[in-house]
């Protein structure tokens, strides 16, 4: 017993140490240190495992760098799950990808057109399930709405509001859709629109990052303080990248827009 209580008064130290043994791996504990007969400490263990490769908790001021957080996620799948998390994010800057591909080039096709939402009495559609999208000249693309009449005018409003600055013009069933000149008030208004495509990305990016920390900050009746706070900082800095990768995008398409 007194051999096992001399082991117990040196664990505040050998987990106190257990920061700066971690790129050497875990601690190894005497045959007579009660870490291996108290089920208590295996928390110690967990948490060691939990804090790898990160040197300081917060490192505050000028000139102080802070290690990246990587939680392995099997640890924490019982309060989070990180890879959903991340795809969650990483569908936010694919749909903004798709957004800046579709939406937001210098010259216009039938393409283009093919998913801008229409508000129809029935709901909302894609224009291309409701006309047929055809380009007739270089400066003219046509979109033939026979078969459903009825959205004419609704289809006419979605094109004119879409913010691709087009003016399209109606001749019975028949939308005629005027291509505008490449000009550098059009550039513009195009980069314009990827900057402000880019915000509301990041707002959907923002409302994924609220979303998984409320739902880490359920599990402080049960989880460690350190553990809630690694976890937000790791879902913070997964957003952070994702949103540094959105604004690549951003600065790829200003380029590309504005020649």
């Amino acid at each position: 017993m007194a051999v096992a209580l001399r082991g117990f008064r040196h664990l505040p130290a050998l987990l106190c140490r257990s920061s700066l043994a971690l790129p050497r791996g875990l601690p190894q504990a005497s045959p007579g240190c009660p870490a291996l007969l108290l089920d208590g400490c295996r928390q110690c263990v967990q948490q060691v495992l939990l804090t790898r490769q990160l040197s300081t908790k917060k490192a505050k001021g000028k000139g102080q760098s802070q290690t990246k957080v990587n939680i392995s996620a099997a640890l924490v799948e019982d309060i989070i799950n990180l890879e959903e998390t991340s795809e969650d994010m990483q569908a936010v800057v694919e749909a903004l990808k798709e957004d800046f591909s579709r939406n937001l080039s210098v010259r216009t096709s039938p393409g283009a057109l093919d998913h801008i939402i229409v508000m129809t009495k029935d709901g909302k559609f894609p224009l291309n399930q409701l006309g047929q999208i055809s380009q007739k000249s270089p400066q003219l693309m046509i979109v033939n709405m026979t078969n459903f009449p009825e959205s004419t005018a609704a289809a006419t409003k979605a094109i004119r509001d879409c913010g691709m600055n087009l003016n399209p013009e109606v001749d019975g069933t028949i939308i005629r859709v005027p291509v505008p000149k490449v000009t550098r008030e059009h550039r513009e208004s195009l980069a314009k629109l990827a900057k402000q495509s880019t915000n509301k990305s990041k707002e959907a990016l923002r409302k994924v990052r609220s979303k998984s920390i409320n739902q880490v900050k359920k599990s402080k009746s049960r989880v460690s303080e350190d553990t809630i706070w690694l976890l937000e900082k790791q879902i913070q800095q997964m957003a952070d990248s994702a949103a540094a990768e959105m604004d690549k995008l951003l600065a790829a398409k200003t380029k590309e827009l504005l020649g």
